[in-house]
């Protein structure tokens, strides 16, 4: 079930299921430590005359998050019990609480006892072994503990003094055919037993007076800390400055987070500058506090390969960074570069994925080939990428009298490791694809080396380093002459995707699969867009990748296994994927010459919004044929596409209205001149 509305403030990350319910809860990493492990945790209604969880099919719900924030808004209605709720939650902007504010009103002419119930399954570190669950009195809250993993959960009534729970439940779940103390709340007693260990869980009840037709205010909270002292200090912040205080405070701090933007997206239609406002948020949900930028965090996708999208990725995260950079966010991307230089092995690459923590991710990339022979087992776009963006970093945050420290401990390892790895023709030795699946020389790749050997001359020749400045652009040089030797096709009038080694033929041989990360070739400044190799490869990459449905959108490259519901690859070559799209799309603005040309680029954008959740969740890609979510969602660098290719559509705009007023303004200033009149 796609995940929606995540919201967080860079320690804390909880996801929602598309029925509302919690799924996901990180800490202290976002990405690291799902203290749910996509279990459920309910949210009830108990009335005299029926109950009914949140995910009820009778409860009607419209969500979304409130105008330009982080915060969420859910309006429910729910007609045969003449109820209607209205929920906020956030996680506040500065300290690790999650809080929910829940306006119930009652449409009847009466009044009537309603009953609230917040319960919570967790798996602490990850796992429901030896975890405990009690009423802790002195808090008035159900506390949750596993070693330096503490959690407490609290409610609270507007029209009374003090926090406390009318009613809460502690019990184990996972065994002995028990489901957990959920279960107990459906009659509306919960049994009072104040301590459970072992596979546990825990259910608040908060029981209300609703005036008849009128409405009542709770508030349901959960603090995170290390040990019982640490969520003792942030529950008496929170009583002391009230949950609507700290709620309102982060609509607030997202608000004003939003403004620091450096784009005039009033030139966008208001469905995209809205859109591209929800991208920039969602990507910093997925952005722990200490440089990690995670991919996805949707637990979901563990049901089909016991391994999550939970890591950091270089060159997602790279490339995600660059269009954060490109929005002014600088104080915040820097931290991805401090990841990123910690992690540097000491002969100078990146390797496949990290943990949040800055630990290795796991992998499936073997260090040894087919005849047994050594190989690396990593992505070179990866560290190629990061050398690329951390340029451009401090290019736009005019920092580069700061980053000598980079040069000197990132820029330089990494470059000469890239000078190295290349063969005696000029290409980059093989490493693994973007998509993770094949070991070659990949047009992306190679691509992103000459970006990232580029990206470091630029840097030597800052720092006078004029030696290696000319390796730099002596080597990215060679890069460029190999691939028009080596990976163009004068039959296909195209470039081509990759080269495989033959060892039987100690030669490489071509894959011609059309694949739509080949944008690269100009989108990274190997070529420019208006080359005739670019063009041509990218108007077959629009004739044959399009998805012939009335979804419609780019595949990843012809026949993709990856989530296929269709061997129509004639009609369907892949499932829509946003970044593809998007892809095609920037490009389509780096060739326009004149404002009408931008049109298809903004049909795409439109595409991309109108195929996110109504929340305006991107996911991976979308299924062919229903448009519904498929993979993951969100995923961070889908959104972050998104922003890249709004903020080259703004500019190319921009410099097309600024064209269009100088011409008027000369033409008035010739015709006052034909008038006589002073100018």
């Amino acid at each position: 079930m796609a995940r929606d509305l995540p919201i967080g403030n860079g320690n804390v990350l909880i996801n929602f299921d598309s029925e509302y319910n919690v799924r996901d809860i990180y800490y202290p990493y976002v990405g690291q430590e799902n203290q749910a492990l996509d279990h459920l945790s309910h949210f009830g209604v108990w009335t005299a005359e029926d109950f009914f969880w949140i995910d009820h099919p009778e409860l009607k719900k419209k969500s979304g998050y409130l105008n330009d924030s982080m915060v969420t808004n859910v309006d429910c209605t729910h007609e045969r019990l003449g109820l209607k709720l209205q929920l906020r939650d956030g996680v506040d902007a500065h300290e690790d609480v999650f809080l929910r504010k829940v306006t119930i009103e009652n449409t009847f002419d009466r009044e009537r006892t309603v009953k609230l119930y917040f319960h919570l399954d967790l798996h602490l570190y990850g796992n429901g072994v030896g975890d405990t669950v009690y009423y802790d009195p002195d808090l008035s809250s159900l506390v949750f503990y596993k070693g330096h993993r503490y959690m407490s959960l609290t409610c609270f009534a507007e029209d009374r003094k003090k926090p406390y729970p009318s009613g809460y439940a502690t019990g184990q779940k996972e065994m002995n055919r028990l489901e957990g103390t959920w279960r107990d709340a459906e009659d509306g007693q919960l049994g009072g037993n104040p301590i459970a260990q072992g596979s546990v869980d825990g259910t608040i009840e908060l029981e209300l007076k609703v005036p008849a037709r009128g409405s009542k205010t709770a508030f349901f909270w959960i603090c995170f800390g290390r040990d019982r002292q640490s969520i003792g200090k942030l529950e008496r912040t929170v009583r002391s400055a009230g949950p609507n205080a700290l709620l309102q405070r982060t609509f607030d701090y997202w608000r004003q987070w939003l403004a620091q933007d450096r784009h005039e997206l009033g030139l966008l239609e208001e469905e995209l500058a809205s859109f591209y406002k929800r991208s920039l948020l969602i990507v910093r949900t997925n952005m722990d506090n200490r440089g990690a930028v995670i991919a996805a965090n949707d637990s979901d996708i563990m049901k089909f390969a016991r391994d999550t999208y939970s890591y950091m990725w270089p060159r997602d995260g790279a490339l995600i960074m660059h269009a954060m950079d490109r929005s002014g966010y600088y104080t915040l991307t820097g931290k991805f570069f401090q990841f990123c230089k910690k992690a540097l092995t000491e002969d100078g690459y990146l390797l496949h994925k990290y943990n949040p923590d800055g630990s290795v991710g796991s992998s499936w990339h073997p260090w040894v080939g087919a005849q047994g022979e050594k190989q690396l087992a990593i992505q070179e776009d990866e560290t190629a990428l990061v050398v690329y963006a951390l340029w451009h970093h401090h290019q736009l945050g005019h920092t580069l009298e700061e980053a000598r420290e980079d040069y000197d401990r990132f820029v330089v390892p990494a470059a000469d490791f890239m000078s190295r790895y290349l063969d005696a023709s000029g290409l980059p030795l093989p490493s693994y694809d973007l998509w993770e699946e094949r070991y070659g020389v990949h047009l992306f790749t190679v691509s992103s080396v000459y970006a990232g050997l580029m990206a470091a001359a630029g840097f030597a020749e800052h720092f006078g380093d004029k030696l290696r400045k000319e390796l730099y652009r002596d080597k990215a040089a060679r890069v460029k002459l190999a691939v028009e030797q080596s990976m163009y096709s004068e039959r296909e009038q195209r470039f081509i995707r990759s080269l495989y080694w033959n060892r039987d033929k100690n030669t490489y041989e071509p894959d011609w699969t059309l694949d739509a990360s080949m944008y690269a070739v100009f989108d990274f400044g190997l070529f420019p867009a208006d080359d005739p190799r670019v063009v041509n490869t990218m108007k077959a990459i629009r004739e044959r990748l399009w998805v012939q449905t009335e979804i419609g959108g780019l595949a990843r490259y012809t026949n993709d296994y990856y989530h296929q519901v269709t061997q129509e690859v004639g009609r369907v070559p892949g499932n829509p994927w946003f970044i593809c799209t998007l892809w095609y799309a920037e490009w389509v603005i780096e060739m326009a010459k004149q404002e009408e040309d931008l049109k298809e680029a903004a049909d795409l954008l439109r595409w991309t919004a109108r195929h996110a959740l109504p929340s305006g969740v991107l996911a991976e890609q979308v299924h062919p044929f229903s448009g519904e979510p498929m993979s993951v969602s969100p995923l961070t660098w889908s959104h972050a596409t998104y922003l890249k290719v709004a903020q080259e559509y703004i500019t190319k705009l921009k410099l097309f209205r600024h064209k269009e007023k100088s011409k008027e303004d000369v033409s008035d200033t010739v015709l006052l001149k034909k008038a006589g009149e002073p100018v």
